[in-house]
């Protein structure tokens, strides 16, 4: 009887907090439709691959509906037209010699260069050897017609063998080596999100902590203001924030060993850019939970869709009408900015535009917990 009664108080809890009821069973399902819509994408990867001075017949042979060829007269080289056109890859040609500098920024891509050049070769080769059989057995026919006839002239020579198309490949990698793996890839991306998820999770809790327990009240019965306690809070965990950051990018480097070839400094910052947004939304939040468990189940709707935006799935290949939805995620623009540091060299000026967004997503969430506080104020 006692369990019984358990059970009841459990459930009557559970159906009168209906935010609670809400997030356990419309939560799940939102984020199963958004995968699903994520994966509905038809979209064909395709790898953007320069070619300059390179034999007609192997850029025909390389041509298919996976590779988008360009052919480039500029002098420049390889890793300058490919930074200023952000092309896969490029081609160039010295006799026999092929030398193929790849972006590698993307395992996908260079995977698909390197497979399409393989084929090319070999289909270069099929057909040399098949123009060779064709000959030699226009020659046997001729010897055959040449002996039934018995006229005593010299049988015709056949045709020599005609050499097959052989190339010598030479690959070099502006970013990563050969040994490369799609690790190296999402690495920027999950160092972001760790940084975003954990930030956003523990901000949010130790204010909604503040709350219950009635320490947040308190204090707003004094003649402290708003914006002094909201920047007391944004100092306060904002530094425990940016020892996270630093140890995370730190273990990220010289632990994975992940080639860098832009500025550290600059991928710091980014960082703690993106904390202080996880952090000033995950104060607003927090605002709306009455409670630890509800906050965490905020998860879903907040926090996972941001890395499924972030460039684990390139956007372009997401079905039109949800691209956009990226540009409203903060993830996005600091996983950009990183990627393109780390994978690209990105200068301090490329990388503006995203610092930038983000910033102003700070200071929007900054506002909007200004405004939020005052439905606590009681006096």
């Amino acid at each position: 009887m006692r369990i019984l009664a358990m059970i009841k108080r459990v459930f009557r809890e559970m159906l009168r907090d209906k935010r609670t009821l809400a997030l356990m069973f419309i939560a799940p399902l939102f984020i199963l439709s958004l995968v699903y819509f994520l994966f509905q994408g038809n979209a064909t990867t395709t790898a953007s691959l320069a070619t300059r001075g390179v034999d007609r017949t192997l850029v025909t042979a390389v041509k298919n509906k996976h590779i988008e060829l360009h052919s480039v007269s500029e002098t420049a080289s390889p890793t300058k037209v490919i930074r200023e056109h952000n092309y896969a890859g490029m081609i160039t040609q010295d006799g026999h010699h092929l030398t193929v500098t790849l972006a590698n920024t993307d395992q996908s891509k260079t995977a698909i260069i390197k497979q399409g050049l393989q084929a090319a070769q070999v289909k270069l080769q099929m057909q040399a050897a098949h123009t060779t059989v064709q000959k030699q057995a226009l020659a046997l026919k001729q010897m055959s017609a040449a002996l039934r006839q018995a006229t005593g002239a010299p049988a015709p020579k056949a045709s020599r063998p005609v050499p097959l198309a052989t190339y010598h490949t030479h690959f070099d990698y502006l970013y990563g080596s050969d040994d490369s793996t799609f690790f190296d890839t999402l690495l920027p991306i999950m160092t972001g999100f760790v940084v975003f998820f954990f930030v956003f999770l523990i901000s949010g809790i130790a204010l909604l902590r503040e709350r219950t327990t009635g320490t947040l009240y308190r204090l707003l019965a004094t003649p402290v203001k708003r914006g002094e306690i909201v920047a007391g809070y944004l100092i306060g965990y904002g530094t425990f924030a940016f020892i996270q950051t630093l140890l995370v990018v730190l273990f990220t480097i010289y632990v994975f060993k992940v080639q860098i070839l832009g500025s550290v400094g600059l991928i710091l910052l980014i960082n703690v850019l993106l904390a202080v947004v996880a952090l000033t939304l995950g104060l607003l939040i927090s605002t709306f939970a009455a409670s630890e468990f509800q906050m965490i189940q905020f998860i879903p709707i907040v926090a996972i869709p941001q890395i499924f935006f972030a460039g684990i799935i390139p956007i372009s290949s997401l079905p039109h009408w949800l691209q956009p939805v990226s540009y409203i995620m903060p993830l996005y623009y600091g996983a950009s900015g990183m990627s393109a540091v780390v994978q690209k060299g990105a200068t301090f000026v490329d990388v503006l535009p995203n610092m930038g967004v983000l910033l102003l997503f700070a200071i929007v969430f900054l506002v909007l917990n200004l405004i939020t506080m005052r439905r606590y104020r009681q006096v």
